[in-house]
């Protein structure tokens, strides 16, 4: 069974999320933990968290992504920004308990000038900090596009990152399809390289997740920005590919592309009707 879902607003919290995934075909879905732009969350409504958890037996949402604001910056030359990361982060995960066993995604962060090194062992320290032994939530890194100073352009530095942190059991990688291809991996015409080449560094045990947009850009372009499914670059034909590749098919895939909950609908439908099960 394809595990597929978009991103949602979490205002209305998470039983509404799940109603919406199911309103539109989904089994998933993600959802940012505060304001993309802010800093505040919401207070824990138990009560709806209660609701969703039977919701989400009933729907067979097995699996759903929480998503760190846009805001943080582990790799940040500046103090102040990298201490809301790292608080931020310890926030989340202890909400994420409450849903236990599920995804948090972030952007590893911008080095800003400092170097890339600097820039990762930033971001090795904050996850050394706020990592714990006893939470259930796997961490993901997300592949970046490589605009300005992005770290995580690379599958090379994501790995640097992993074999700095001390409970790397705790961490994994969430591949977006636009960043990756922004970034000048081919996966309209090579996938099997791209994936081979992931397992070398990484390991494909490490991706527990994929971010499934199209590009506006030509590959290796570094701008990121996301296209519907089928109306950008990468295509229909390659999404296909990607979502049955044997190593691909059974993780969950998040659609963040530029569209209504009734265009995620068609893009739920459309990968559906792509999937081939075994």
């Amino acid at each position: 069974m394809l595990t597929i879902g978009c991103h949602l607003s979490a205002a209305k919290g998470y039983t509404h999320m799940a109603e919406e995934s199911k309103l539109i075909g989904a089994n998933t879905f993600q959802f940012f933990t505060r304001n993309p732009r802010g800093g505040k969350a919401k207070e824990i409504d138990e009560q709806d968290i209660q609701k969703f958890l039977e919701r989400a037996r009933t729907y067979d949402i097995h699996i759903i992504l929480a998503h760190a604001p846009y805001t943080l910056n582990c790799a940040s030359a500046d103090k102040s920004i990298r201490e809301f990361a790292k608080n931020t982060m310890k926030d989340d995960l202890k909400r994420l308990e409450y849903t236990p066993n599920n995804l948090y995604n972030f952007h590893p962060g911008s080095h800003v000038g400092q170097g890339v090194e600097v820039g990762i062992k930033n971001i090795i320290e904050i996850l050394n900090e706020v990592l714990t032994q006893e939470q259930t939530t796997t961490v993901l890194l997300e592949t970046m596009a490589g605009k300005g100073s992005e770290i995580g352009r690379n599958f090379e530095e994501l790995k640097q990152i992993i074999e700095g942190v001390n409970l790397k059991e705790k961490l994994g990688v969430c591949l977006d399809t636009c960043h990756v291809n922004d970034a000048g991996y081919d996966i309209i015409h090579d996938l099997d390289g791209v994936l081979q080449k992931f397992d070398t560094i990484i390991g494909l045990d490490k991706l527990k997740a994929i971010h499934i947009n199209d590009s506006m850009n030509i590959i290796g372009a570094h701008k990121d920005r996301h296209q519907k499914i089928g109306e950008g670059t990468i295509g229909t034909e390659a999404f296909a590919r990607i979502i049955n590749h044997p190593s691909l098919k059974n993780l969950p895939f998040f659609l963040e592309t530029p569209n209504t909950l009734e265009g995620y609908a068609k893009e739920i439908a459309l990968l559906k009707k792509l999937y081939k099960e075994e």
